[in-house]
């Protein structure tokens, strides 16, 4: 698992008193104000600054619950039927704030899925740490021996299902190393449930020193990992994270096997994950329509002040750094 080192930025302060100032100026472009929304809503919103953007936050009632480093929102927002007051703000670099309000009128039962995530734009890569540049620049991201070459191409009519699949590529190493994307694309604590449901298809499956994918959910300074690997060559067994107390973290093997699978043939992955008081519970797995009941608690992390709901992909070189390819089509993430 990747993204476990310790974090400078500190936790959410309480937002500012929305309007623009001297610093500069945040525009919602969608939805309108007092708009009737079925959930998770759509916001996109911009700010203006003066000086360097440090970060935007968008509150649900007064709740931070999503968080970039860029000067641009554009998140899903998880939330309970009724009225609700949101809130985005733009931090400067000086530690200035430009903030705007609007209220969002719920309709729809939350439980419903984002889907096609693979085709959505601006998936995040990372290699053994985040380049220069990142905000995060320097800290541990894939870990790994060194940086692979790798690269995502989106909208493959084939080979694909949907019509549209996202292609991963890695190689350009000569052992152990990996490669991280991440889709940072929703906000809301009032969603504990999560089904994350894809299809995957891998050229060269003997190559492979792991597949991982991700689901993380950061709210009140704390993130639960919900990290899960297709394990081929250390012990042929689905693992699952366990972030420990202070976010050291560690694989823990469940009782699953994963096996090699066929060459250039669709996969298709469904894993129920629930948030549980400061524990993460992997409920179940299902791999080509066989269901596994894992039911496995595991510790959170603390010290983690990026409130998002985000999905991931990781691919693994093994020790003689082969490369390969994955797609993936329909991914969905469902969460109640």
């Amino acid at each position: 698992m990747t993204g476990v080192a310790a974090f400078p930025n500190s936790a959410p302060l309480p937002p500012p008193t929305p309007g623009t100032t001297s610093a500069g100026s945040v525009c919602v472009s969608t939805p309108a104000n007092n708009a009737t929304v079925t959930s998770p809503a759509h916001v996109v919103a911009a700010a203006s600054l003066v000086n360097p953007i440090d970060h935007m936050r968008v509150y649900i009632d007064g709740t931070a619950e999503y968080f970039t480093f860029y000067n641009t929102v554009d998140a899903l927002l998880w939330m309970d039927p009724g009225t609700h007051a949101i809130e985005v703000i733009g931090t400067d670099k000086n530690g200035n704030d430009v903030s705007t309000s609007f209220t969002l009128n719920v309709v729809a039962p939350q439980a419903a899925g984002i889907n096609n995530i693979q085709n959505l734009p601006n998936w995040a890569p990372c290699g053994a740490l985040y380049a220069p540049g990142d905000p995060r620049a320097g800290q541990v991201c894939a870990a790994g021996f060194g940086q692979p070459v790798s690269a995502m191409t989106e909208g493959q009519s084939t080979p694909s299902l949907s019509g549209s699949s996202a292609m991963f590529t890695i190689g350009g190493f000569p052992t152990f190393a990996n490669e991280l994307y991440t889709k940072y694309l929703a906000g809301g604590s009032n969603v504990s449930d999560f089904t994350y449901d894809l299809y995957f298809m891998i050229d060269q499956p003997q190559r492979p020193q792991a597949l991982e994918f991700d689901v993380n959910q950061t709210i009140n300074n704390t993130r639960w990992v919900f990290g899960t690997e297709c394990n081929f060559k250390a012990d042929g067994k689905w693992d699952v994270w366990n972030a420990e107390s202070g976010g050291a973290g560690a694989w823990v093997p469940t009782t699953v096997p994963c096996n090699v699978f066929s060459a250039n043939t669709w996969n298709h992955l469904v894993w129920t994950f629930e948030r549980v008081g400061n524990q993460v519970h992997y409920v179940s797995v299902a791999v080509n329509g066989q269901t596994y009941n894992v039911d496995l608690y595991e510790q959170n992390q603390p010290g983690w002040p990026i409130e998002d709901i985000d999905v991931a992909f990781q691919m693994d070189l093994d020790s003689l750094g082969e490369p390969y390819t994955v797609w993936l089509d329909k991914v969905t993430l469902t969460a109640n």
